[in-house]
């Protein structure tokens, strides 16, 4: 196993993208557990839909597989599939088989690795209702962690941080979704009145970005991790493999449908192109440049 010791050592792609290059001073990543694109025409996503109509956006996004959960956390924050990081179970806490490479903390490179690396002042946080994310991002790398109960208290939290500290990067996870899809089912009502009321969560997120004065500097991201079926997720269908993935913000030129593959591990990808951060040569992500 390669260990990146030194910031001299590390192997890097050459003109992927470019460091002077910034599109957003901040980006709001949200992600949603459980938010299977076919849920959208079945939901009251007021948000979601503003979101959509002013930004760029596709439906037909897709997990990794399994389309478990840690699998795709990882994959969406690190910018490449299971085979190369690691993160196999929907479960997974340590890498198996073993990353591929490492960085000086033993994890394969997050985002939020390249940004405190290559952006030392810049800030992050994340704010999470799943224990499971705490275990896929390199906690040295950023300014703030919070780990709550539940997904109001996650909103609070997150409106807080927006408000406060204003970081250059924040990942909100949100776990109410994925919840009712377990209990009840997905697609049921108590599924989509989950999903209705993460609308609300996230319109509660941009409202706090108009208060602190960010809203205009601010890139916005909204995804998942997988889709479901009866209570449950892992398998190869579309519904359990089709996610959105949402762009909303100044930042974003070419508004509409994306009509290219997407990949939930060009998530990180994009997010570097934004930061102007340059990529690590083990992400097979490919950053969505066109969009910018």
């Amino acid at each position: 196993m390669k260990k990146w010791l030194v910031a001299g050592l590390f192997l890097w792609v050459a003109g992927t993208v470019h460091a002077q290059v910034r599109h957003a001073k901040h980006v709001l990543l949200i992600g949603v557990d459980g938010l299977g694109s076919y849920c959208f025409p079945k939901a009251t996503i007021p948000t979601f839909q503003k979101m959509m109509d002013n930004g760029a956006w596709t439906l037909k996004a897709r997990s990794v597989l399994p389309s478990s959960s840690a699998v795709n956390w990882a994959s969406m924050l690190m910018g490449a599939g299971p085979e190369v990081h690691g993160y196999t179970e929907w479960n997974s806490q340590v890498p198996e088989p073993p990353s591929q490479e490492t960085t000086e903390y033993g994890m394969f490179p997050t985002v939020f690795y390249l940004l405190k690396k290559q952006r030392p002042k810049a800030t992050s946080a994340v704010v999470y209702e799943w224990d499971g994310i705490g275990y896929l991002y390199e906690k040295q790398c950023v300014t703030t962690s919070v780990n709550c109960s539940g997904d109001s208290a996650t909103a609070v939290a997150a409106i807080q941080c927006i408000e406060k500290d204003k970081p250059s990067l924040l990942f909100v996870h949100f776990s109410e979704v994925d919840n009712a899809g377990h209990a009840v089912g997905h697609g049921t009502r108590p599924y989509i009145q989950a999903v209705n009321r993460t609308d609300r969560y996230v319109g509660q997120l941009l409202a706090a970005l108009e208060r602190a004065g960010i809203a205009d500097e601010t890139l916005v991201l909204l995804t998942s991790d997988h889709g479901g079926i009866s209570r449950g997720h892992g398998g190869k269908s579309l519904q359990e493999m089709e996610i959105p993935w949402i762009l909303y913000g100044k930042a974003v030129r070419q508004k509409g449908e994306i009509r290219r593959s997407v990949m939930t591990y060009d998530t990180a990808a994009t997010l570097a192109y934004v930061f102007g951060l340059k990529t690590p040569e083990v992400w097979t992500g490919r950053p969505l440049s066109f969009l910018f």
